[in-house]
């Protein structure tokens, strides 16, 4: 294992410091300093960038990231007893390194709250039970451009095809995948095995890259998910029932020019978007 900086080994880390994970967290450490340089690396060049991180826990990606030369990197950590390991990074980086104390899904939705100049890039291995309200909530930012420029991070396997699944692959294709494309261009970059962490999860993990669209969604995305929720909702249904909860089924189809007899994994993203664009304009007459 490759040594990228003279800090301790992230083993004795969090011996010392008693940073046994815990699960009510979502916390997988990740100890593997040659995986943590490749997901900095992943993200692009760090020359001169400011890096959002989340759950850092002991601190082994934060090292990659200052190490790979990012500019200033935020942490947000919500469990306390990580915060003296951090403090022992950011005093091998001053200057570098500011950590906030809170929960991610309050810190670091709001832009204002993290005081970033420039866009940043979002840099992390989340923890599995936040992953996806905080991706939804980044890909939903407004206005656009977003204040980040891209996220890379890691989640389970079966996340991260959600997260770029098409009708081809149905079974990973759902409201997750609609609104992500909409939003952002994704791709899984590679992926991670259980052996990597401490505890080991059960499950496969991937680094997965998500990349803002330049120009916004042409639809509000708080509409689209009303559509994908309703679709989706009961997926193995026809539209012409599933859509009823939206009070316009037929007259909605017809406007969008579906089929009322295919099921929500059988239409394409245009066909998500003509659909919530012909219930903005319902809703406008109304």
């Amino acid at each position: 294992m490759a040594q990228i900086d003279d800090l301790p080994p992230l083993r004795d880390v969090i011996a010392r410091h008693r940073l046994n994970a815990r699960k009510a967290l979502g916390q997988n450490f990740l100890l593997d300093l040659n995986l943590t340089a490749r997901i900095a690396r992943s993200a692009g060049s760090l020359e001169g960038v400011h890096v959002v991180e989340i759950g850092p826990g002991p601190g082994g990606l934060t090292r990659a990231v200052l190490a790979a030369g990012a500019a200033h990197v935020t942490a947000i950590e919500m469990d306390r007893r990580c915060l003296p390991a951090l403090a022992e990074i950011a005093a091998h980086y001053p200057g570098r390194l500011t950590i906030i104390e809170g929960d991610a899904l309050k810190v670091a939705m709001p832009p204002p709250s993290l005081q970033i100049g420039a866009p940043a890039r979002i840099i992390a291995n989340l923890p599995y039970n936040v992953a996806t309200p905080l991706i939804i909530g980044w890909l939903k930012t407004v206005p656009h451009p977003p204040w980040f420029q891209s996220i890379t991070v890691m989640v389970q396997r079966e996340f991260a095809e959600r997260l770029c699944g098409t009708p081809e692959k149905p079974k990973n294709y759902g409201r997750l995948s609609v609104l992500t494309a909409l939003a952002a261009e994704a791709r899984i970059l590679f992926n991670v095995p259980p052996t990597a962490f401490v505890p080991q999860p059960k499950v496969m993990s991937s680094v997965v890259e998500l990349a803002p669209r330049l120009k916004p969604p042409s639809v509000p995305l708080d509409l689209l998910e009303e559509v994908t929720l309703a679709a989706f909702g009961q997926r193995r249904k026809m539209l012409r029932q599933s859509l009823k909860s939206l009070g316009a089924g037929p007259e909605l189809l017809a406007m969008a020019r579906i089929n009322p007899e295919a099921r929500a994994e059988e239409i394409e993203i245009s066909g998500f978007l003509a659909l919530t664009s012909a219930l903005q304009q319902l809703r406008r007459r109304e």
